[in-house]
């Protein structure tokens, strides 16, 4: 483990050939070039948590060909990221023109959102990836929660080291009866908090399944999705190993990812196709 987020972990060979996860990566600067990048603590909690293979999408923008890109899913892993979802996506103007966005990485994935649920592929996001599948479901964001009369700061300290900044940061209430609630067996749980923007309004289709001390929605499910659509506004990956919770959710996923993999290749083997719709 190097810097207290990555993690090695010797997997039984089968799992290695399992179901494919697709991860869409940033497009941003490294060094002098342009490059399309995925942190390694999103790959390695898909790939030990889940126990699934991963693919990485460059961040191409509205050129890529998503449906071929799903023929090859059985699930996508939608990570976090320092960029912020464009505002205009949900109809308004960008008020933080100084902080980094990443029109190309919108451009694949809120598409890629809408197209994977319509076939029922399982889906999980975690932070940027939270207010991307809000966003693709015609939700809304607050652009700066800590400027939002009656919310909490929910940054991190940018000078604190990289474990203080993942540290666990503040409660999260379960809904009764939820699905997360159900799968943790609690009704409160300790997350970490490293986002500048949250949710405004939640998106049509969308439930709540769990809410922050200052009424912030911090997860929720797809509730039309018949196998697995669920996000959070945490980061679960960082030391997911060390955190119960934390593998659950990623085993949940990679269960409901192995199943839609069965049921496509049944498809496949009966009609030759992998498309729902």
């Amino acid at each position: 483990m190097s810097g207290g987020s990555e993690q090695t972990l010797t997997l039984p060979r089968e799992h290695r050939r399992s179901a494919i996860v697709l991860i869409p990566a940033c497009s941003n600067q490294v060094g002098v070039h342009a490059a399309h990048t995925v942190q390694r603590k999103y790959a390695d909690a898909v790939f030990y948590g889940a126990q699934c293979t991963t693919l990485f999408i460059p961040a191409m923008g509205a050129e890529m060909d998503i449906e071929v890109l799903l023929d090859m899913a059985d699930g996508i892993f939608l990570s976090g990221s320092p960029s912020n979802v464009n505002a205009e996506l949900y109809g308004e103007t960008i008020s933080q023109p100084h902080l980094p966005q990443d029109v190309f990485r919108d451009e694949v994935t809120i598409p890629l959102v809408k197209q994977a649920v319509a076939r029922g592929i399982p889906i999980l996001g975690v932070c940027r990836g939270f207010q991307e599948i809000n966003v693709a479901f015609g939700g809304t964001l607050h652009q700066a929660v800590h400027d939002v009369v009656g919310l909490n700061d929910h940054r991190e300290d940018k000078n604190a080291t990289v474990e203080s900044q993942y540290s666990v940061a503040h409660p999260v209430h379960l809904v009764e009866h939820g699905e997360l609630a159900q799968l943790l067996g609690k009704s409160e749980m300790m997350v970490n908090s490293i986002h500048g923007q949250g949710i405004k309004r939640l998106g049509d289709g969308l439930t709540a399944e769990a809410y922050a001390p200052d009424g912030l929605v911090e997860a929720f499910r797809i509730s039309s999705h018949h196998s697995f659509g669920w996000a959070v506004q945490w980061h679960p990956e960082w030391q997911m190993l060390n955190n119960p919770d934390s593998v659950a959710i990623f085993a949940a996923f990679g269960d409901a990812c192995r199943e839609y993999r069965d049921y496509r290749r049944t498809r496949l083997r009966n009609d030759g196709s992998c498309n729902d719709e």
